[in-house]
């Protein structure tokens, strides 16, 4: 028995416990919530316990996450106690301790979201504490700034493989893809292995069938391999490819110094500039990071922007601690020159205005932890490349094939999955032992025990598993 997404079935129900009820608390406790589980919510701030209870179905506890009593009168103990423990608020200390306290009182799984990055550097924290999973968005979201920034025509990007990622593209009048029905546009560039899996037409969205064409203006969600992004950006914007020289980031936070450090690594000869106005953060940032430029200064300084180079960046990332200033930094950049510019935000009501700034893509931070530990619950054992795209209403999961699914040895075409889900990857064990990864055709089939990535809105998910053989993830 699964999940569904309207409510889950008597034995799938979980006792929920959510410590912490700020943005990423709220936005998980909303969803589980919605998912069918009993969700008791624990919150010392007044204010945002009583946000809790007003808008959500779910019980609220008030006190202090980290105190044994509290704990157990939020349902630890008892006759029906919780089968899980979330700890997500800001301050590690506290996420810590309520996750060992909730394992001392026999909650099977407990997972802590890691404010510091050196809880995250290594397993051993999280497995010496009895933590199944410490959780930071601040590495994940700096994995996608600099995906975005690589790929200059992407505004959304997320790995969900060592090989495969996930793009989304907007599609200009010069694209060379435009007008050409899908199966042949496979056939006309054989050699770009790639799957469109959703495309956003105005206010409406679709996942396209093989005759369907792409039109300027379309958001082109696609899943390809990493090592032909370039190739495939250039397909939709033909004249997207640039080589990334300079890039300018404003906030010397945990995102800032993770999207520079990964620059510096990854892109030989780049010129990374960071900016912050704590002059301590900037000695401290300069001493780790050798290969970038550190400014102590304000980012908003239109004079030093202009002084370091904006004019000819490839990118900008504004990345301070506010949200308003991070949305207001990348349009002041924008105007500036800057070829390339990200926010990075917390509210999620603020993505909507991605499409309304001259601003080329939004990241949300929060969004990113809330993603990974809903996925953690709704799919236990399959969280680690399991993507949720909330925007799109759609989910990109992995799965294992059981032996005697009714889909082995069928071609996808035979398999005819839902409309509106799609097998974007699969990975095979061979004979030998090592893993053979390929983005299926319709005309490719499954094996027992293949591992692969689907791709489905969250309306044909569970049809979608049901016909996979998957009855339990």
């Amino acid at each position: 028995m699964f999940q569904t997404r309207t409510g889950i079935e008597g034995e799938c129900t979980l006792r929920i416990v959510i410590v912490g009820a700020g943005e990423v608390g709220f936005s998980v406790a909303r969803s589980l919530s919605q998912d069918g589980h009993d969700i008791i919510v624990v919150e010392e701030n007044p204010d945002r316990a009583a946000k809790v209870e007003s808008e959500l179905d779910v019980m609220v506890v008030r006190g202090n996450g980290a105190r044994p009593g509290v704990l157990e009168k939020a349902g630890l103990t008892g006759s029906s106690p919780a089968e899980m423990l979330i700890a997500c608020t800001n301050r590690d200390e506290v996420n810590i301790l309520a996750c060992w306290i909730a394992k001392k009182l026999g909650v099977k799984r407990v997972l802590a979201r890691a404010v510091g990055l050196e809880f995250t550097d290594t397993d051993m924290w999280g497995r010496d504490l009895g933590i199944d999973a410490l959780i930071s968005p601040e590495r994940s979201v700096a994995r996608e700034v600099e995906n975005l920034l690589e790929t200059q025509g992407a505004i959304h990007s997320t790995e969900v493989d060592e090989k495969v990622g996930i793009y989304a593209f907007f599609v200009t009048e010069e694209s060379r893809a435009c007008g050409i029905p899908l199966i042949d546009l496979r056939a006309k560039y054989p050699s770009l292995v790639t799957i469109i899996a959703y495309i956003q037409r105005g206010e409406k969205g679709f996942i396209p069938g093989a005759n369907d064409t792409l039109m300027p203006g379309d958001l082109c969600y696609t899943f390809c391999y990493l090592d032909q992004i370039q190739e495939i950006s250039e397909l939709y914007q033909p004249r997207s490819r640039k080589k990334l020289k300079r890039v300018l980031i404003v906030g010397g936070g945990k995102v800032g110094f993770q999207t520079a450090e990964l620059l510096q690594k990854r892109i030989q000869g780049i010129d990374v500039k960071l900016i912050d106005s704590d002059r301590e953060k900037c000695r401290k940032i300069s001493n780790e990071l050798s290969r970038v430029t550190v400014l102590w200064g304000d980012g908003a300084d239109e004079e030093l922007l202009i002084q370091e180079g904006i004019a000819s960046a490839g990118g900008f990332v504004a990345a301070t601690e506010n949200d308003e200033v991070n949305l207001m930094l990348a349009v002041l950049a924008k105007t500036l020159g800057a070829r390339k510019t990200i926010s990075v935000i917390r509210r999620k009501s603020y993505m909507k205005l991605a499409r309304i700034l001259p601003i080329d893509a939004i990241v949300n931070r929060n969004e990113a932890l809330s993603s990974v530990i809903i996925s953690a619950v709704r799919y236990p054992g399959h969280a680690s490349t399991l993507t949720i795209l909330d925007q799109i209403g759609a989910e990109t999961l992995q799965i294992t094939v059981p032996p005697g699914s009714q889909a082995i040895g069928l071609t996808l075409k035979e398999l005819k999955l839902p409309r509106g889900s799609l097998i974007c990857l699969v990975r095979r064990t061979k004979p030998d032992g090592s893993d053979e990864i390929f983005i299926p055709t319709g005309n490719a089939s499954l094996m027992a025990n293949d591992r692969a990535i689907v791709f489905a809105t969250l309306a044909v998910i569970e049809k979608t598993l049901e016909a996979l053989g998957v009855s339990s993830l």
